[in-house]
């Protein structure tokens, strides 16, 4: 089939790579593409939001699958016009694009349908806008309604920083139609991650996790860019979080769209503020991110073009990822002065030289084809991309790819994927050991609690009965792993518990689990029957049991960590600050 990709950017470069790759792809095309892109595609000097023009082209040449990139095209209406002439298009209506193109629209969504975000209020007037700043206080983000490249979200630590955006947007027009709303809404904290999944707006297909870098300086420092690299897996989603970033964002997303009458058929994007259980939704994006397009596509092992067409065609139940175990790390290098006053036409040397290297793709973003050499043409010029067995290794690749590129100027972060070292090296405190993997569910409880407290945990199954020799490895050396307390959960005879606490001196809490005819009971007394010297502290059966466990656990750490006292009377009150709202609600019924 003949192919159209829209965009000119390494998110774009990215889509071709991975498309001409496709046994269905005999003729690749990119509108207006870049010089990275010309080695794999046939570049065609339209831009992406000529609509008119890329409608011409497709029905001139025959085009049998247009790929959208960037959100300009889109939030103008290319996907409905396209679909008008009977042409075949990857991307989101215009409608469903105002989950990008609108932040009041997606805000609007989100509050109607219980997706967790931040809380706030929309502005089309300077004064009104001024007033709630002074109102709720600094610190708080102000983001422009409409599309901004990225930049359109400042975050604003003091009351001036807000009144000072605000006049940016609203008043100078900095960002041009897009400040003709606006968004304030609290700060918030935690660590970011961004999630993708393919939708037919039914079927919500998850990509891996990632995390993308924003600001233009190490450490998070400096303006806001599109975006300074990526890397994926993001740890800080594990699978606890995943299932619950499914759940409580995604889906409910898709089908609220679905629900408003503008279903959403494409990539959907959650850009997400993470802080221990909580999960907040930043933004929403109606297509790949730029970076993170770059390490999803080269982690996802499946010919893309038929993903694309079960989007299409309302059959994306029929199909499933393949992923690539190993992690991906994407390093943006950029123009001097970027992401403000920046020169072009600069010659880069060495992207061959990188591009060599085994698992190492060279993306371009920003370039341009001149006299056989290749010219900076952008801000963010390069996404160097690598993979590795772990995320250590992939960014030791891509950095050792950087190092060969270079051209007068150029600037990168050095920091790319430290948040994720820094997360896998820390220390569990708690050890769960289940007796088989049927009892992730009931366990779950205790994870939520963990999460809440901030507390790092490992997971593992051992069997007190098929592989005792495991169970009891496991127990013996928990202490030199760093374990402070052990959590067994199992059900029939039950007795993990009990064989743990006979291989370590660290305390053992049992979790009954409801799996036999004798709905728990016959866990319980086998947990609770432990012999003199082997001590295990026994809850209640199944989830609440889990949950106890964990709290149990909690105070048994808090023991000698004022800290988590400190949290422990703040959750003791939280939750008989519920118990009084559920009275206020039955005074009714006097």
């Amino acid at each position: 089939m003949n192919v159209l990709v829209i965009g000119g950017g390494g998110r774009e470069h990215a889509l071709v790579w991975k498309i001409a790759q496709s046994s269905r792809a005999k003729k690749i095309y990119c509108a207006p593409g870049n010089a990275g892109i010309a080695r794999l595609a046939e570049c065609v000097p339209i831009g992406a939001a000529e609509i008119d023009k890329l409608l011409a082209f497709a029905r001139d040449n025959k085009i049998d699958l247009t790929v959208v990139g960037p959100e300009d095209p889109l939030a103008g209406g290319i996907v409905d016009q396209f679909e008008a002439a009977g042409l075949r298009i990857f991307g989101a209506s215009q409608k469903a694009a105002r989950i990008e193109s609108s932040k009041s629209f997606a805000k609007a969504i989100m509050q109607k349908y219980g997706i967790p975000t931040a809380k706030g209020e929309t502005f089309t007037r300077f004064a009104q806008a001024e007033a709630y700043v002074k109102k709720i206080g600094a610190p708080l983000v102000v983001k422009a309604d409409g599309l901004a490249a990225g930049k359109g979200v400042i975050v604003c630590s003091t009351e001036k920083m807000a009144l000072d955006a605000l006049k940016q947007i609203m008043v100078e027009r900095q960002f041009g139609e897009a400040g003709t709303q606006v968004v304030v809404e609290e700060c918030l904290v935690g660590e970011e991650a961004s999630f993708l999944a393919f939708t037919d707006g039914k079927t919500v297909l998850p990509l891996p996790s990632s995390q993308d870098h924003k600001p233009v300086f190490d450490d998070d420092k400096g303006l806001n860019t599109g975006g300074m690299g990526a890397y994926s897996p993001a740890p800080v989603v594990d699978q606890y979080l995943h299932d619950r970033i499914m759940n409580d964002v995604m889906i409910p997303m898709v089908k609220g769209m679905a629900a408003e009458g503008c279903p959403y058929k494409g990539v959907l994007y959650a850009g997400l503020m993470i802080q221990r259980d909580t999960i907040k939704v930043l933004e929403f994006n109606g297509r790949f991110g730029d970076p993170e397009a770059q390490p999803l596509l080269m982690r996802l092992q499946n010919d893309i073009v038929p993903l694309m067409e079960a989007v299409i065609d309302g059959c994306l139940d029929t199909c499933q990822l393949t992923i690539d175990p190993r992690a991906a790390v994407c390093v943006v290098m950029a123009a001097g002065g970027y992401p403000e006053k920046y020169k072009k036409g600069i010659e880069i040397s060495g992207i061959d030289n990188a591009n060599r290297m085994r698992d190492v793709v060279v993306f371009h973003a920003g370039t341009q084809l001149m006299d056989k050499k290749i010219l900076t043409n952008g801000g963010r010029v390069l996404g160097v991309t690598a993979l590795g067995e772990t995320v250590a290794l992939a960014i030791q690749k891509a950095y050792q790819a950087v190092a060969k590129i270079t051209w007068e100027g150029v600037h990168y972060r050095k920091d790319i994927g430290r948040k994720a070292l820094v997360r896998m090296q820390t220390r569990p405190r708690v050890g769960i050991v289940m007796g088989s993997d049927s009892d992730l569910k009931v366990m779950e409880g205790a994870l939520g609690i963990f999460k809440k407290f901030g507390i790092p945990i490992e997971m593992t199954v051992a069997s007190a009965h098929r592989s005792p020799q495991r169970a009891a490895t496991y127990a013996t050396t928990a202490r030199e792993r760093g374990l402070k307390v052990m959590i067994a959960g199992a059900g029939h005879a039950a007795h993990l518990a009990g064989v743990l606490a006979a291989h370590t001196t660290l305390p053992v809490i049992g979790v009954p689990i409801d799996s036999s005819c004798l709905q728990g009971l016959d866990a319980l007394l086998a947990t609770v029957q432990m012999p003199p010297g082997i001590p295990v502290a026994t809850v209640s059966i199944g989830k609440s049991g889990a949950k106890n466990a964990a709290i149990l656990a909690v105070q048994i750490l808090a023991a000698a960590d004022e800290g988590l006292t400190a949290e422990l009377v703040a959750f003791k009150q939280e939750m008989a600050a519920e118990v009084e709202k559920k009275a206020d609600a039955l005074r009714g019924y006097r």
